[in-house]
């Protein structure tokens, strides 16, 4: 068999299983459909249910004339290929019910749709008038988007063959040997905390639609509510500590939990990654305290809720809100910069750098300081603490993280750039495209229906870079690209 007849027989098992996708999303968009007719809101059926027939006839063909029965396994390029434009289509079909209603442009329907899958929570929708099938559409992308729905459902049905799509999107939580076993013991866990914080909401007080927007939205670190002012609009301390126990819970790793489920404590409590998120909130959030204390509250207790709240939302990368921060200014806008970037937990539902690779890069810079102290042939064992357990540090893992963080801080300031060209103070876009790049969803008011063109498209292509942490789409590309270009020259 030659090359090039072996890339033709590789590009047709990798489109059969994008359609499989498709037909999956074809299946979701069912569920705001059966809303709809149960909320009788009849006007948005036809909207949907065209959505699903278009998803659908376009998986079938794909699947129908590209699918390869042979059993294979995928590298993890060609799970990068695959995720590539599975997230490409999911997101336009999911966008089509926004646009054939007439509720959004075609810009403003992909933007939502993006902001939906990639969990960042950023909104060009009226939520005051929107059918409750659409905001349900919106959390019920959140979800999935958050557990990797995509990647999860094939590796499951794919079985071993699909560890390259496993690790393609970025997940090193492989709880059990068995990729099909870790898919379904992350649904398991996901799916379990929601069911969890919707009844948790429900004995708040909480009306049950409300419940269920913001228990989808909460775990998957997402975002979408369903006040115009958030979980603000609740007034309840206690609908807020509900809300914090579950982005926090969002933004731990799902290894962690495997562990907390297996009754490893000791285990759980020792993960390094685990300990310095939990360090950062305690050091950053009496400072804040004492900030928006002096600037805007009176009382000790409002002040320390809304530094909380706002603190875990911007680390975990959630983007819910109980305060309006179009005021906050100087330090207190500069700290949630800083937690947006960093994000929570490798392996969670959280966007951002992620904490790991930020405790990596410091316990390299320590150990080195260290080691122009130490007897030049003194034996050095550098140890991280994982979920799977102690690690020795290796160079490469260094590598990969510094090059994570330069490629991270590239694209911030292209979109950075791109914002001020259009105009906006300085302030304002750094902190708009580090909640856009990190998948957050707070905003100073730069995200809105009447927003350019321009903008709207750069905030959703980093929402969608920043999801698939940018080597995905970046080596994917070069991957088709390159395989393109041989085809055509050995035709």
């Amino acid at each position: 068999m030659t090359y090039a007849q072996h890339l033709k027989d590789r590009y047709r098992l990798m489109i059969g299983y994008v359609g499989t996708i498709f037909i999956g999303v074809a299946f979701l968009l069912l569920i705001p459909l059966l809303a709809a007719i149960g909320f009788g809101e009849f006007h948005v059926v036809d909207d949907l249910l065209v959505s699903a027939l278009i998803a659908a006839a376009v998986g079938l063909f794909l699947r129908h004339n590209f699918h390869d029965n042979a059993e294979v396994s995928l590298t993890i390029q060609e799970g990068g290929v695959i995720v590539m434009f599975a997230w490409f289509g999911g997101i336009f079909f999911s966008a089509l019910p926004f646009q054939l209603s007439g509720q959004l442009t075609f810009t403003q329907a992909i933007f939502e749709a993006s902001s939906g899958w990639s969990t960042t929570g950023l909104s060009v929708v009226d939520v005051t008038n929107t059918p409750q099938a659409f905001l349900l559409w919106r959390s019920w992308m959140q979800f999935l988007g958050g557990a990797g729905f995509a990647v999860l459902m094939l590796s499951a049905i794919i079985g071993p063959l699909g560890l390259g799509l496993f690790n393609a999107e970025g997940r090193l939580d492989k709880l059990l040997p068995n990729v099909a076993q870790s898919a379904k013991m992350i649904m398991v866990i996901y799916i379990g905390y929601t069911l969890a914080g919707f009844l948790l909401y429900l004995l708040a007080g909480m009306p049950w639609f409300d419940a269920l927007i913001h228990a989808l939205s909460s775990l998957s670190t997402g975002g979408f509510s369903t006040q115009v002012d958030s979980i603000g609009a609740y007034r309840s301390i206690t609908i807020e500590l509900i809300t914090i126990v579950l982005m926090l819970l969002g933004s731990t790793s799902y290894a962690a939990h495997y562990l907390l489920l297996n009754r490893q404590v000791g285990k759980f409590f020792k993960v390094d990654e685990y300990r310095l998120m939990w360090l950062i909130l305690f050091f950053i959030t009496p400072i804040l305290t004492v900030v928006i204390l002096n600037q805007w509250f009176g009382s000790m207790d409002q002040g320390i809720r809304s530094s909380v709240f706002q603190i875990v939302s911007s680390l975990s990368t959630t983007g819910y809100s109980t305060v309006n921060l179009v005021k906050w200014e100087g330090f207190s806008r500069l700290a949630l910069l800083l937690l947006m970037m960093l994000g929570g937990m490798a392996g969670s539902t959280a966007g951002g750098i992620k904490i790991y690779r930020v405790l990596l890069l410091f316990k390299s810079l320590v150990w080195n300081i260290r080691g122009y102290f130490l007897p030049k042939n003194i034996i050095r064992e550098n140890i991280v603490n994982r979920p799977d357990g102690p690690i020795f540090l290796k160079k490469s893992m260094i590598i990969e993280s510094a090059n994570f963080v330069t490629m991270y801080f590239l694209f911030y300031l292209a979109g950075l750039t791109i914002f001020l060209l259009y105009g906006y103070p300085l302030s304002d876009s750094m902190f708009e495209m580090a909640s856009a790049l990190s998948t957050v969803g707070l905003s100073v008011g730069i995200t809105t229906p009447t927003a350019p063109l321009g903008i709207l498209w750069t905030m959703t292509s980093m929402m969608v870079i920043g999801r698939l942490e940018f080597f995905v789409i970046f080596f994917a590309s070069i991957k088709v690209v390159k395989d393109m270009t041989y085809l055509a020259r050995h035709q």
